[in-house]
């Protein structure tokens, strides 16, 4: 290793700045979104199979929640403006606006040149964990998804039920259109109830089991017309490994919920970006 110059504990305590300070995101008025959930009634749903996904759609205005059903299992979400592939989840922004974990009050950003949020969380019932003592925590846009070239790349293996064959899949389903073109429309996931970090010591990803039960869920506003593909990952909880059929692993459920008439009033999708788009030219 390079020898540490004289000042290298100096340089060292020089303290971090927030890259993207929230105070000047626009707020989600979650009075209102929690008043229209309280009267919202189910009109659809959706179930991911174990080592399987499913596709699904969500009007602007409407809720989605994923639910946990018999046993603890992680899923990988992938979302789309219904109709426009091309804004799609953003999760390397989502986390630089909010974090490598998101929870209640946080947004899923779309794709440039688009940049905005696409949905809302409102509820989730695993919001209590927090961060572990190993820097765990709950429902991250970190890890990219498990997927058949990295283990073919590491193991060697032909794998077919990773979240990422799933996705594909399961939007070349919904679109009724070949797995060869809907597989480069399948991106970074939110990783629900996933519990992840990195390590202290050399900054890897790691995983551990979910604390996510029977019943627990996460709630989420769709700020535009929404298709949606969940995967219940190969790795069931995740406590040990991904990518195998060794896990236990259970379904996912989605419920799609409309508000009453008239529970949003005001409320409006949001705008796209309004940046002009000439860089600078």
């Amino acid at each position: 290793m390079t020898q540490a110059p004289p000042d290298a504990d100096a340089r060292r305590a020089i303290p971090p700045v927030v890259a993207y300070p929230p105070d000047t995101l626009p707020r989600p008025d979650l009075a209102l979104y929690a008043g229209a959930l309280a009267g919202a009634t189910l009109v659809g749903s959706a179930t991911a199979a174990p080592r399987e996904a499913c596709s699904f759609r969500v009007a602007a205005g409407q809720f989605f929640r994923i639910r946990s059903v018999d046993g603890p299992q992680v899923g990988d979400l992938n979302l789309w403006h219904d109709g426009d592939l091309s804004e799609r989840f953003y999760s390397g922004k989502t986390r630089a606006l909010h974090g490598t974990h998101v929870s209640t009050g946080e947004r899923l950003w779309s794709s440039f040149p688009h940049l905005r949020p696409m949905a809302t969380i409102v509820e989730d019932t695993l919001d209590w964990y927090g961060i572990d003592t190993f820097g765990g925590a709950v429902h991250d846009v970190i890890g990219t998804r498990c997927d058949p070239y990295t283990g073919n790349l590491l193991s060697g293996t032909q794998y077919h039920h990773c979240c990422h064959s799933n996705l594909t899949r399961a939007l070349a389903d919904a679109l009724e259109i070949p797995l060869a073109e809907a597989e480069p429309h399948v991106h970074d996931v939110l990783n629900v109830f996933m519990c992840t970090g990195f390590t202290r010591d050399t900054g890897q990803y790691f995983m551990k089991a979910s604390p996510v039960r029977p019943g627990d869920h996460l709630t989420v506003f769709a700020e535009i017309d929404l298709l949606g593909a969940l995967s219940a990952c190969p790795g069931g909880d995740c406590s040990s490994e991904h990518s195998s059929d060794e896990a236990r692993c259970y379904p996912l459920q989605v419920e799609i919920l409309a508000p009453a008439v008239g529970a949003l009033e005001g409320w409006q999708p949001p705008a796209r970006s309004g940046y002009d788009g000439s860089h600078g030219r």
